[in-house]
């Protein structure tokens, strides 16, 4: 079927149901950024791929609700899909919600899958509808008898990740995780995150693509450890290893039965972001403590085995950046044709040549001249643009290998760069500088950071529609809350940067149907000085991968910015160099030459 003919097919099955509108949430029973094949049915419904979206079906519109990274994006896959877009005016705002007051009846019923819609999410649609007394109904899975194609969940063997590189064992993460129980004053702790599970076990999987994690729940209990999963996926070994640390282990879709057979007194800790509203009414007859996960936070400071890791893995995935570029260059100049979705393999292929390599973080950005400009680019076979001796291109790529993940945005020109692509790649340059030289006092959160990184542009009238970075993880998830640098009061925003933090530095510009610019690298925060006004922190930059000098104006950057960047360069031909042959020396030499 195609999309309308899907859209139709749920309609009729509406009009013989209670459902006056369908939610599709981007949205899964831990509530992930990236899903399971199983639940993307808000694709699936309407052609939109991108990684955050709402679809909302009545008996006569069908809309999508996004936000600025993915206007581009929508106006193509939606078109001729009979999907109207709706812009959102805030990233992440339930908009949909207004919508559906505005334009369905009194005591009409909106429709979605339990297990899709968070508890905190289903409360806050529930406030917008009670003025107007809307029903929300979750007890179904709307394209469950016309998704006929559907995959199933998933199967690979979950893996152990080693303690020598993640830093600590699960037997130490646990009393960790106990002790932060007992000053919380709750027996019980329900993890839902994929990645709290991953990481608390020291175990990793490949249930959602690029993301190391597996379906799994774990449930802290004052005696005991049980991770509720697939056991048939994981090693006897590995079984054995988890039994001997104290950690039983349940079927995964035995989770509802178990909690409601817990004892009324229980007082259980959720995180409300990632439980969904479905396995919250197994815990009706408890007493609910909602908050942050504590896992969350203790993930994101990576400790100091971790970060020299981090380090370590940061000059493979640059030694095969270097490679890749220099391949790209020389393609070029030999006039070779090839097309973006062509270089998302040659940089898998690049990166596979690195010891610990697992896969990619990400589906790899690569954006050519006007494609650049869509922020969230994916290029399809049928649909890449061919790459040209001219132009600028933009790769937003990165790795997952055992020691660590990477993320890289590059944007290079091939030949020929125009003065307003000049002028926009040395202001959003010199945003990153602002970042990465940044000196902070304790306390500072990330919306006070933001500015530092789209002064620049501002000051020319111009600007980005995403935020300026994210947490990182390690082996995990490639965004990672809860610490970022963002201009809006969302977590990421209003999250304390603390030593240890691995987030991303990306400021940007972009030109519809003309060009696109990012430059990120990751930066871990550090300790600084502490003075008589308190302790102050820094960023230490540790991505490994030259800056195109090329595009730059240099007559626009003070003394200091082309310091870092020499400095910088500097850096990356010394800790690259150790893995690269004499011709390959030669040509980063080159790109790394003082500015």
């Amino acid at each position: 079927m195609n999309i309308k003919e899907r859209i139709s097919a749920l309609r009729a099955q509406m009009s013989n149901s209670n459902c006056d509108a369908v939610l599709f949430l981007t949205g899964d029973p831990h509530q992930n950024e990236y899903l399971p094949d199983f639940y993307k049915s808000r694709a699936w419904i309407s052609g939109f791929t991108g990684s955050a979206g709402t679809v909302v079906i009545t008996k006569d519109h069908a809309g999508l609700w996004t936000d600025a990274r993915y206007f581009l994006q929508a106006d193509q896959q939606l078109a001729d899909s009979g999907v109207e877009l709706h812009k959102l005016q805030v990233q992440g705002a339930p908009e949909y919600g207004t919508w559906l007051v505005e334009n369905l009846p009194t005591g009409a019923s909106v429709c979605v899958d339990g297990n899709t819609i968070s508890i905190g999410a289903a409360e806050e649609l529930r406030s917008i509808f009670d003025p107007k007394k809307i029903n929300l109904e979750l007890d179904q899975d709307p394209v469950a008898d016309i998704w006929t194609d559907r995959v199933g969940q998933g199967a690979e063997p979950i893996f152990e990740h080693p303690e020598g590189v993640a830093g600590l064992s699960r037997v130490t993460k646990i009393m960790n995780l106990r002790a932060e129980m007992k000053s919380l004053d709750v027996d019980y702790y329900l993890v839902t995150s994929l990645d709290d599970t991953g990481w608390l076990l020291n175990l990793r999987g490949s249930d959602i693509a690029c993301n190391p994690v597996f379906l799994s729940y774990t449930l802290i209990t004052p005696t005991e450890v049980i991770l509720f999963v697939d056991y048939s996926r994981i090693p006897s070994e590995l079984i054995k290893s988890l039994q001997g640390d104290g950690i039983s282990m349940l079927p995964y879709n035995s989770i509802s039965e178990h909690l409601l057979s817990l004892p009324k007194e229980a007082h259980i800790l959720v995180n409300p972001g990632s439980l969904s509203a479905n396995l919250a009414n197994s815990l009706a007859h408890t007493h609910i403590l909602k908050g942050a996960s504590p896992i969350m936070v203790a993930k994101s400071i990576k400790n100091e085995i971790e970060q020299a890791w981090i380090r370590k893995v940061m000059v493979k995935d640059g030694i095969a950046l270097t490679r890749f570029f220099k391949w790209l260059e020389n393609e070029l100049a030999h006039g070779h044709e090839m097309t973006e979705y062509d270089l998302t393999f040659e940089l898998i292929r690049f990166r596979k040549q690195q010891p610990g390599y697992v896969g990619e973080s990400f589906d790899a950005i690569i954006g050519y001249k006007g494609n650049g400009a869509i922020i969230h680019y994916k290029p399809e076979q049928e649909t890449a643009a061919t790459i040209r001796p001219t132009g600028v291109l933009l790769v937003d790529s990165g790795g997952q290998y055992i020691d660590g993940t990477t993320d890289t945005t590059r944007t290079i020109t091939l030949g020929d760069p125009t003065e307003e692509e000049r002028l926009a790649y040395t202001l959003v340059l010199q945003g990153h500088i602002g970042v990465a030289t940044a000196v902070f006092p304790q306390g500072t959160k990330g919306i006070q950071l933001d500015t530092l990184a789209r002064l620049p542009l501002w000051k020319r009238g111009m600007n980005y529609l995403h935020g300026t970075g994210h947490g990182v993880g390690f082996f995990m998830n490639v965004h990672e809350p809860p610490q970022g640098i963002v201009n809006t009061l969302a977590e990421r925003g209003v999250t304390l940067h603390r030593p240890g933090q691995l987030t991303s530095n990306e400021p940007g510009f972009y030109k519809k149907d003309a060009f696109g610019i990012r430059i990120e690298n990751l930066i871990l925060c550090n300790e600084a000085m502490e003075t008589e006004y308190g302790h102050f922190y820094n960023f230490e930059t540790v991505t490994l991968c030259y800056i195109d000098k090329s595009l730059i104006i240099k007559d626009l950057l003070s003394k200091e910015e082309i310091q870092w960047l020499d400095l910088y360069h500097e850096q990356v031909l010394a800790k690259l160099s150790i893995g690269l042959n004499q011709e390959e020396i030669s040509w980063l030499r080159d790109k790394c030459n003082p500015l």
